[in-house]
This record gives C-alpha cells, structure tokens and sequence, in this order.
C-alpha cells in the first residue's frame, strides 16, 4: 500500500473518531451552574413561624349555637395572630369551653373565633348583649299578615304601621274610617318569639307571634301607646335600604299630643283625663 493511501486512510479513521465524540458530548444532559448568594440562600431556607388558631368550620348566622364540630384548630401565620385569638398552645381546651356558645355577630368558614363574637353560656342574655347600650327592646304581637308572611328573620329592618280606627267626630268633620300611618322606620329586628337565626331543617319563613325589636327608649314608649291604639305591622325594607344608627324619623311627637292637631279620633286617657291622639296628622 503505497504511502499516501496510509495518510488517507489515517485522516478518515481520525475524523470518525472526532464524529463520535462529539456526539457523545451533544448526549450527555448539560449542567448549569447557578452561583448562588448567601442572602437567597437565607430566604429560601427561611420558614414562615405559625401557630395553631381556632377558626369555624361554616358560616354562622346571628344567635346559632356552636357546637364542638364547628370548630378546628387551623395553622395561622404568628405575625397576624390578633389580640383575644384562641391559639391551642395557650388555650388547648377552648374547644369544649366554647361548645354551646351563642354567635353575637356574623361568622364566615375559616374565620378565627373571637371572645367579642360570641356570648358564652351562664353570660349576660344574647339580646342584651348583641343590642346598643343607648337601645331598649320593646316585643309586639305579629301575624302572618303583620309581618310579611313570615319572611322577617332577625337581624332585617323593618317600618312598623299603625293601623286604627278612627272615631267619628262630626263637629270637627271627622268621620269613621280606617287609618293607617308609620310610626317608626328602619328598625332593627332582634329576634322572633325568641328564635335568632334560621333552623337546621334550612327554613327560611318563620311564623311567629312576637317579634322583639330594638328600639330607642322614646320608640318605646310610642310603640306601647300605638298597640293600644289599634294593630301595629312590620314593613320588611330591601337590603339596599338598610341603615345603621337610630336616625328612623320616628313620630315621637305623637306622645306629646295635646289633641290640637287635625286629630284621629282616638282617645288616650292621660293622668285619668282623656286626650286626643293626634296620629292622623301625617
């Protein structure tokens, strides 16, 4: 074989050999270095703190009763953890303190439980302490026709509706006949014949005969004037038209009637002498 058939042959078996290495390399998975920084190295290592809190299970309703299976202790971050939270490494048994606990104000699924929320059993009465301390609560009898068919629930406003009957009196040209007039607005209802929130059958209409409504003590006194005077009906208002405060333009100066308006034709008996109610003024 003459010699430049070697130097051939020799350069075809080097560039084979190159071939084959170079797909040896473009096969093997590559490796990135990322150098990392001390600094992301901590964050990265850093754990959250936590602790366990006590939260509901389910949406609560004004005035429903806790129960041990509505509540569980779920992991909480340590640096949100407000004032009055259960945490279990604190209060372990608050579970079994706190089953049968009446709900003061709303509650939603996964919401830490609060001592401001509830009303513990042996305290001070649900209605009392879920009312304004400037209020009073003033109970009057109900019908399905009085009370929107049932469908006024605690907690929903309502317009109470006096409705009378108006006394004949030819000499001032007032003749008999059924009135009707609202003595009070946007008032609060606290509970019907003692029941605050919806029953666990799911039922939403409740036919009661006495809702107990929060009142100003002014309010009282008139509406225990209007139940004598004639049928007092409670007028359900729209969500949108729900207002808090005790700004209800109520018709308070119905009790200090001296019978000089164009009057009703009602008679209240005043200190053993009769006065005329002027409700019909408006």
């Amino acid at each position: 074989m003459s010699p430049m058939r070697i130097i051939i042959l020799l350069m075809a078996l080097a560039a084979a050999g190159g071939a084959a290495f170079l797909v040896i390399q473009l096969s093997k998975p590559q490796v990135v270095t990322e150098t990392v920084t001390k600094e992301q190295l901590l964050i990265q290592q850093q754990e959250v703190s936590e602790v366990d809190v006590l939260t509901v299970t389910r949406d609560f309703a004004v005035g429903e009763t806790i129960k041990a299976e509505d509540l569980t202790w779920s992991p909480w971050p340590k640096s949100n953890v407000v004032e009055g939270f259960y945490i279990e490494t604190t209060v372990p048994a608050s579970i079994e303190t706190l089953t049968g606990a009446v709900v003061k104000t709303a509650l939603y699924k996964g919401e830490p439980l609060l001592p401001q929320k509830i009303v513990m059993k042996g305290e001070q009465g649900l209605l009392s302490a879920m009312m304004d301390p400037e209020m009073r609560a003033v109970s009057v009898e109900i019908s399905a026709e009085s009370a929107s068919g049932g469908f006024v629930l605690p907690n929903d406003r309502v317009d109470l509706i006096l409705t009378y009957e108006q006394k004949a009196q030819p000499e001032r040209g007032i003749f008999e006949r059924t009135m009707a007039t609202t003595i009070i607005k946007n008032v609060r209802v606290l509970a019907i014949d003692q029941n605050f929130a919806e029953t666990e059958e799911g039922e939403v209409a409740r036919l009661g005969s006495t809702a107990t409504l929060e009142v100003s003590p002014s309010e009282a006194e008139l509406l225990a004037m209007a139940q004598r005077l004639g049928e007092v009906s409670l007028s359900l208002r729209p969500l949108d038209q729900f207002v808090s405060g005790t700004s209800r333009d109520s018709r308070t100066d119905l009790l200090e009637s001296d019978g000089s308006s164009s009057g009703s034709g009602i008679t209240i008996i005043r200190n053993g002498q009769p006065a005329p109610a002027g409700v019909g003024g408006n």
